[in-house]
């Protein structure tokens, strides 16, 4: 933790003047700020610290008053004045809650914009109790921190301590977080240290926060030039203050790969040890877990091994392995995943480019997972998410060129295979609504370029930019929010049956949540499209073909598990598989 500061305290290097500004702006009082030798300002007179107050500073000689790059709220958005928050006036009522591990769980993504008709967090509590019925164990966030405009992903935030006013702000976050726990579940909040996004973001006028680089989507931070030491800081307050003071259970931190660090400890291992030591404080698990394109296991492998020591990190391999299966798509990053050997080799080694060649990127790419050592959860996967949707042309989700059978496929093979499960919000009931990509940039010149560059972002998966939606019509992020009158009826009901009955198979079959590698062994053949995956004593066989398939399997498995159409195994282990069955022996 950084030295405890008062509430109106700024680190601001760059500026000769500053000024805090407190009260509304017809109501302003003007107080001069003091320069420490570290460069943190502090009001030169006592100024009122109970109660909300709203407040910013005025930088050199400018009437403009800015947000505190600090700020707990934003009550009337990212460029207006900011106004104080206490977190510990929350009446907290999960006292009893005690964590919740990864190892085991299966996570649930959902962005609070869509995920209800409302769109807040207080809505969203009203659906924690369908969440429990298919067996989720932790509620992942989209990024709720502030952002300009009324709606998009997240991941345009600025102000990183802020929950943005749209989903409620702050108090309803705590009220979120609060009902979750004592409903059972944990929450996994993402959060964004790779950029800032493109509209309210002050931080350079304050001090070095970024760096002269780009990534692919903004300026990077300054992670180890002059001045970094409090910028890390910033970022290593942002990383307790989810966990502490919202008692968020994990976070999952966004393309780290984006990071440039060349410091002797990198910034993901700093902060693997602040989270350590506050969840031994706080007696209950903490979890980070990265997203990473690097397919590096050194990001999860444990310091005392040389690693980074997070606890776990995606595996987009695994889901391009599912899509291609089922899809037969094959465009763009899907080309390399086309044999089904590529699934049987995800499931096998934890990674498919694991020191392959990738067409995708023209390069080698990846390092072997230790799989005699490293525990399979320590893989997050899923057959839908936010990116793998909303990162296609139109949105769409995979229910709408899959039957009913493939579906429960997907579902299969993410929930009683060998890695830590992630769900997508609607995938459970096969939803129809796609989750397509949407901006409210209130400058134009900025929603343009938005728009314009995703498309050349996504050049090489071929989109025809005549069907991609405008991501700043209004009517784009409208037709992104789930449907909830469709779970009760047609294929919607079928789907949701199936994700309930994989949720009751991993709590009562501990093979499905056995974390070893060795146990998992598959096969692939070519010809017939028969996937098998045996598994500490269970065998989940899979027809990805067209034809029906006929095999033999160890007569003394029966049937745990079937797809909607089923699979017939009679005595003696003759299994008879309709096309795009699967089912799950043991």
């Amino acid at each position: 933790m950084h030295q405890r500061r008062g509430p109106f305290d700024l680190w601001a290097p760059k500026p000769s003047r500053v000024r805090l500004a407190l009260g509304p702006a017809d109501a302003t009082e003007v107080v001069e700020m003091v320069r420490g030798d570290d460069g943190w300002w502090t009001p030169a007179e006592p100024v009122p610290t109970g109660g909300e107050v709203d407040y910013g500073y005025l930088v050199d000689d400018s009437d403009t008053v800015l947000p505190d790059p600090r700020s707990r709220r934003q009550p009337q958005g990212v460029h207006e004045r900011s106004r104080t928050y206490d977190p510990t006036a929350y009446t907290w009522g999960d006292g009893a809650w005690t964590g919740r591990q990864l190892p085991g769980s299966v996570i649930y993504e959902l962005h609070l914009g869509t995920f209800t008709p409302e769109g807040t967090l207080d809505a969203a509590i009203g659906k924690l109790e369908h969440l429990r019925s298919i067996g989720v164990d932790l509620v992942e966030l989209l990024p709720v921190n502030g952002f300009n405009g009324t709606h998009n992903w997240g991941y345009d935030g600025v102000l990183w301590h802020t929950v943005a006013e749209q989903y409620g702000g702050p108090a309803a976050y705590q009220r979120f977080v609060d009902a979750c726990h004592q409903a059972g579940l944990g929450v996994v909040q993402d959060v964004v240290y790779n950029h800032l996004g493109p509209s309210g973001n002050y931080l350079p006028v304050y001090g070095p926060y970024l760096t002269s680089g780009r990534n692919t989507w903004g300026d990077s931070l300054n992670l180890d030039g002059e001045g970094s030491a409090e910028v890390r800081r910033y970022i290593l307050d942002n990383v307790t203050m989810w966990l502490r003071d919202y008692h968020v259970d994990a976070l999952r931190l966004d393309a780290v790969h984006a990071l440039e660090d060349t410091s002797e400890v990198h910034l993901l291992e700093e902060m693997a040890v602040e989270v350590a030591a506050l969840s031994a404080h706080l007696r209950r698990p903490l979890t980070l877990i990265a997203e990473s394109d690097l397919n590096d296991p050194k990001l999860v492998t444990p310091r005392e091994a040389g690693g980074y020591g997070l606890d776990a990190q995606w595996s987009d391999d695994f889901h391009h392995a599912v899509h291609v299966a089922l899809t037969r798509e094959t465009t763009g990053y899907y080309a390399d995943f086309e044999p089904l050997s590529a699934l049987a080799k995800v499931c096998e080694k934890g990674f498919f480019h694991d020191g392959t060649w990738s067409s995708f990127r023209e390069s080698d790419h990846g390092v072997p997972v230790d799989t005699e050592h490293m525990p399979t959860w320590r893989l997050v996967v899923a057959n839908q998410n936010h990116d793998q949707i909303g990162n296609r042309a139109v949105g769409d989700r995979i229910a709408e060129v899959l039957d009913d059978d493939q579906l429960a496929c997907a579902a299969l093979l993410t929930l009683a295979g060998p890695f830590t499960p992630m769900l997508f919000q609607g995938e459970e009931w096969a939803a129809s609504t796609p989750f397509q990509f949407f901006t409210s940039h209130p400058e134009p010149e900025l929603g343009k370029a938005t728009a314009e560059g995703r498309i050349a972002e996504f050049a090489k998966m071929g989109w025809d930019p005549s069907v991609v939606p405008d991501p700043q019509d209004p009517e784009t992020f409208r037709r992104s929010k789930l449907d909830w009158t469709e779970l009760s009826s047609g294929r919607h009901a079928v789907l949701l049956d199936v994700y309930r009955r994989l949720a009751a198979l991993r709590r009562t079959v501990p093979a499905l949540t056995d974390p070893a590698f060795t146990s998992v062994s598959c096969t692939a053949d070519e010809g017939t499209r028969v996937f098998t995956m045996a598994r500490a004593g269970t065998r989940m066989v899979v027809n990805f073909g067209d034809e029906p398939a006929d095999l033999t399997v160890d007569p003394d498995l029966s049937v745990l598990f079937a797809t909607p159409t089923g699979a017939e195994l009679l005595p003696g282990g003759a299994l008879s598989l309709p096309p795009h069955v699967g089912v799950l022996l043991g």
